[in-house]
């Protein structure tokens, strides 16, 4: 059992955290704060470790933007003070591990980063904190380059990553804390309950809005058919069929159409599941006139400095990315965020949006506009979740993610304003399938009596606000996606819902809305 105390601190105030360090190690002045929720979950944090077995692993989620970093460096702080045991600090990107070494160095912790160019720990005697890339560790403790004495405490950043795992069996004697935003493994596989003891789970979104630490979001969907979307082993969908659908003149135009409509002039920042539909994007807004810029892992570092310097600097800035910057990236100024993509997987849900979390002065709220059905799939970003249950029963959870044929189900089609100032002649231009189903199937008609019908009520409208059948035959055109709409509503009534189904339903169903056009202009000849 570990046996140290931990100091105490009022709560109700930001606390200064000024008082010298006994370590002569530690000399740089401490310049951060905590804030009373974050001091609330460090003393929850240390009244387990103080009781808890020296090989336990913890785990401890908070938001993106509340501030993991900053709570478990004070961690770092008191338990190097208390214990006078070293603390190895792990991250999975170079840029995180510069970010946690100066945010260590700022709580008056000295530490060393543990990089590539690192081959020996010659002077580890000099410092009681290591910052290290996973990869980077595990090479230099496999080939008995690096031996850390003394490490009482680890802590993994991200650690929903498994990467991590592979490090376990060199820290058994030493306490791992772990510490995430979404406590759900990136590997369905391997549950994190498998490698952690307890999950102290911090502030809910919704209180940090509420206290002013997080951004209110605004959020916007466009229903969005994923059918041709595929699942990959990882569980989520294929980059090749992402860019596929998202790539796409039809799918681009709604993109474009959602920002214009919503978020025009704002500083945006558009997340891609492939660099071909981030390419299709850019292409896309800049032939339309925006300042727009793309950025992929092909990108070098200086590159990258490059264009993310611009994007801070520039008010109006667009950039197009392909999930890079949902960890390790930091611009309060986002002021939208566009979901160009689908995803299952909840920790980037979380991730994506929370980059647009950030507060300040002039800013109280942000955009989000979801083109991949991701807030039917797992509630609105704010909405609260039992992140217990989630931890302790993650099959569960993933079992029950609503599929893309549900959410489908509840989608309602609403024509354009544009589309339906077309058919400003026609007294109605509405046309209920699952109602009209009802009506047939209780007269013990046929099931395609439903379509027949849609077909002559498109017709009717076409031939009410056009001169002549080639007008007609024209705005019937623009028609697919409702007639779409409808074919996959009739679909589900029947309960044949194949894709090829579907496919040869609206090819045959603009066939004889052709035809019927055709008809009706015949018979007032």
């Amino acid at each position: 059992m570990q046996n140290w105390s931990y100091g105490n601190c009022s709560l109700g105030r930001k606390i200064n955290k000024n008082l010298p360090t006994p370590l002569e190690i530690q000399t740089h002045k401490i310049e951060k704060t905590l804030y009373d929720y974050q001091l609330e979950d460090l003393n929850k944090i240390f009244s387990h470790l103080k009781t808890a077995p020296s090989d336990q692993n913890l785990l401890y989620q908070l938001p993106t933007g509340g501030g993991k970093t900053v709570v478990f460096s004070e961690i770092v702080r008191r338990y190097i003070t208390e214990t006078k045991k070293k603390v190895v600090v792990l991250t999975h990107r170079i840029e995180l591990s510069s970010q946690t070494s100066k945010m260590l160095h700022g709580f008056g912790v000295n530490n060393k980063i543990i990089s590539s160019d690192v081959k020996e720990l010659q002077d580890q005697d000099e410092f009681m904190c290591f910052v290290a890339m996973v990869e980077t560790l595990n090479n230099r403790l496999q080939e008995d380059k690096i031996e850390i004495n003394n490490i009482g405490l680890v802590i993994i950043d991200e650690a929903h990553y498994n990467s991590f795992r592979k490090l376990f069996k060199y820290f058994e004697k030493s306490i791992i804390l772990g510490v995430t935003a979404t406590p759900l493994s990136s590997n369905i596989k391997l549950p994190m309950k498998d490698n952690y003891q307890k999950l102290i789970v911090g502030e809910s979104i919704s209180s940090l809005i509420e206290k002013k630490f997080l951004a209110r979001a605004n959020m916007y969907s466009y229903d969005v058919s994923l059918r041709s979307l595929k699942l990959g082993i990882s569980g989520d969908y294929t980059v090749k069929s992402s860019d596929e659908l998202y790539g796409n003149q039809n799918m681009l135009g709604k993109l474009l159409s959602g920002y214009e409509d919503v978020a025009k002039g704002t500083k945006t920042l558009i997340f891609n599941n492939g660099i071909n539909t981030s390419r299709y994007v850019y292409e896309t807004f800049k032939k339309a006139g925006y300042n727009i810029r793309h950025l992929d892992n092909k990108n070098n570092a200086s590159e990258r400095r490059e264009i993310l310097r611009w994007f801070s600097e520039t008010p109006d800035a667009i950039l197009t990315s392909v999930s890079i910057l949902t960890t390790g990236f930091d611009e309060p100024t986002v002021e939208t965020i566009m979901l160009n993509r689908a995803t299952r997987s909840l920790t980037l849900y979380f991730q994506m949006i929370g980059r647009g979390s950030r507060v300040l002065p002039n800013k109280n709220d942000f955009t989000v506009i979801d083109l991949g059905n991701n807030m039917a799939r797992f509630g609105m970003w704010d909405a609260p979740v039992d992140w217990q249950e989630i931890f302790h029963f993650p099959d569960f959870f993933l079992e029950n993610i609503k599929n893309d044929e549900e959410i489908e189900r509840d989608f309602v089609y609403e024509m354009p304003p544009e589309l339906k100032a077309m058919f400003g002649k026609s007294d109605c231009i509405e046309f209920d399938i699952k109602e009209e189903y009802k009506k047939v199937f209780a007269k013990g008609l046929k099931s395609k009596t439903v379509l027949e019908r849609s077909i002559e009520q498109h017709a009717q409208i076409c031939v009410e606000n056009s001169d002549d059948v080639f007008d007609a035959r024209i705005l019937a055109k623009q028609l697919k996606e409702e007639i779409a709409y409808r074919v996959r509503q009739y679909s589900y009534c029947i309960m044949n819902n194949t894709k090829n189904y579907k496919e040869w339903l609206e090819e045959d169903y603009e066939r004889k809305l052709r035809l019927n056009i055709s008809q009706k202009f015949a018979a007032k000849m």
